[in-house]
């Protein structure tokens, strides 16, 4: 099992995307989260993962050759080229499209699985819901809408640099997602990170625990330092 297999599936099994979110409050990283409508298919599923990242555009140009791009010409772009270029534990994260079809379904969350992949994180839609579910697939999306990429936009580059609500994804970084929100960890201070969110998380429950005893919310401040 490799290293990131390992963190990873810890991170899963203990942190969550608000103690996450407020040890990088702490850094000095406060633009980390990605817009708030972007939504587990359902609640139970979590997404952790390197960003292997996806630039998608509209376009309404057609198939076929006679394209400048030759990319272009191709049915969805460069998007069956991304599916099979994911590795295990990356999060295909899709940036870039306006929000008018769905940027997923149950056929790529297949393929993806195939790969190993974490899951996807779309700035867009999803479909074939019933599908993904019962693959059990982590998806986050802006929610469910039937209508094809196919003849409305096309996957135009990966492994890029690309633009997530007010967060700039890199290739490679922490993707981590619940039903509260996704968050991107940069990767030079992943481990950092992932030190501090564990501390903190595993102080909450001391706090919890404190809490739920009787013990006053400024009391338990004043102890543990936590809220």
């Amino acid at each position: 099992m490799s290293h990131d297999t390992d963190n990873f599936s810890l991170c899963r099994r203990e942190l969550y995307s608000s103690v996450i979110g407020d040890v990088m409050d702490g850094m000095g990283f406060t633009r980390q989260f990605l817009p708030p409508a972007i939504q587990p298919l359902r609640d139970d599923m979590i997404v952790c993962g390197r960003a292997m990242t996806v630039l998608e555009a509209d376009d309404e140009g057609g198939e076929g050759p006679g394209r400048t791009n030759e990319a272009l010409g191709r049915p969805f772009g460069l998007m069956l080229r991304a599916l099979d270029d994911l590795r295990p534990d990356e999060v295909y994260v899709c940036s870039g499209a306006s929000p008018r079809y769905a940027l997923w379904g149950e056929l790529m969350s297949t393929a993806a699985r195939n790969r190993g992949a974490a899951g996807a994180v779309l700035n867009g839609y999803s479909r074939d819901t019933r599908g993904i579910l019962q693959l059990g697939f982590p998806t986050f999306s802006l929610g469910r809408y039937a209508q094809d990429q196919r003849p409305r936009g096309k996957v135009i580059d990966l492994r890029c640099r690309i633009r997530f609500g007010e967060v700039t994804v890199e290739p490679g970084d922490l993707v981590f997602g619940d039903l509260d929100g996704v968050c991107v960890v940069p990767r030079a201070i992943e481990g950092e990170v992932i030190e501090m969110a564990l501390a903190k998380a595993r102080g909450e429950r001391s706090v919890f625990e404190a809490i739920k005893g009787g013990m006053g919310a400024q009391e338990a401040w004043d102890r543990f330092g936590i809220m």
